[in-house]
């Protein structure tokens, strides 16, 4: 019998807990995965699962086993779909990226990136959890700030500039000027999150390192950050955002930096914009092509 096929089928029944459920996902017969299970356990010399007519449970020789032909099965596919792009870059790149990512760039750069590589499927989650990349076998994660978690490897592809920002209309309506001595006199939109300070902020200006308060109360508070881009350029405030989020709006004079003289002190996220990855995957070539493609646009942005 194939051993690497009998493994494939222990790691489904054991996954399944089932060894019908596991057989009409590989589309097989119950028959071929007991057989195989068998085939297994003659060979380690040691029974794998507990059998009873309502259940199977893994023994602990089987859970030991189990660990092992993951591994096994997971460096397999991945030596496969290395191999395969010594003739041309393909197979399905995972990748994780912020929520606000997807609006503000990372749309746009996927439809360029897979129409310069057809042969690369993506999957792509955007979420603002943090995702162990190793356990949930994620390919790739954009992320901002810093990034020393062991078996990763981090790349800077771009940077996290903090400006101060509020729409023309806004503006118009509150003709006061702002200055770090007038500005908590204007109305605030209020990015949440337990990472950053609620209170204070930092800025250098004119030379000089000033700490500034945030409002009492700002005019809208949300963890959301999308939330909040709307609201100003609505017209309802001003919002700390990222160069990277807004340089289309500031290109199409829908919003406008304020305070241009003063340089924000990165926050909690840091100064960078990282593409981050197992160090695994150190020589995959799809992973270093997609970081190089958004770095590239980046740039060009």
């Amino acid at each position: 019998m194939d051993t690497l096929g009998a493994i494939s089928m222990f790691v489904a029944t054991a996954e399944h807990g089932s060894f019908s459920r596991a057989a009409e996902a590989l589309g097989k017969t119950p028959s071929a995965l007991t057989k195989a299970v068998t085939h297994l356990e003659r060979e380690l010399g040691s029974q794998l699962f507990e059998r009873s007519t309502r259940r199977i449970v893994l023994t602990e020789a089987g859970r030991l086993y189990l660990d092992t032909a993951r591994q096994v099965l997971k460096s397999l596919h991945e030596a496969g779909e290395e191999i395969s792009q010594l003739q041309g870059l393909s197979g399905t790149l995972r990748l994780t990226a912020p929520l606000a990512f997807g609006r503000a760039f990372l749309a746009d750069a996927c439809a360029g990136f897979m129409g310069e590589y057809p042969q690369i499927q993506l999957r792509v989650e955007l979420s603002d959890a943090f995702i162990d990349l190793i356990e949930a076998g994620y390919d790739l994660a954009l992320r901002e700030g810093h990034s020393d978690l062991p078996g990763l490897i981090a790349r800077v592809i771009g940077k996290n500039r903090i400006f101060l920002c509020a729409s023309p209309g806004y503006l118009e309506r509150h003709p006061l000027p702002i200055t770090a001595h007038s500005i908590g006199q204007h109305q605030w939109l209020k990015y949440v999150h337990p990472a950053l300070d609620a209170k204070f902020w930092w800025m250098q200006c004119d030379g000089m390192r000033m700490r500034l308060p945030y409002p009492h109360k700002a005019r809208l508070e949300s963890d959301n950050y999308d939330l909040l881009l709307r609201n100003a350029l609505a017209g309802h405030g001003i919002l700390h955002t990222p160069e990277w989020s807004v340089r289309r709006y500031l290109q199409e004079g829908r919003l406008v930096r304020v305070m241009e003289h003063c340089v924000i002190e990165p926050d909690a996220f840091g100064e960078d914009i990282l593409a981050v990855y197992p160090s695994h995957r150190r020589a995959s070539g799809k992973v270093l092509a997609f970081i190089d493609y958004l770095q590239g646009y980046l740039q060009r942005r």
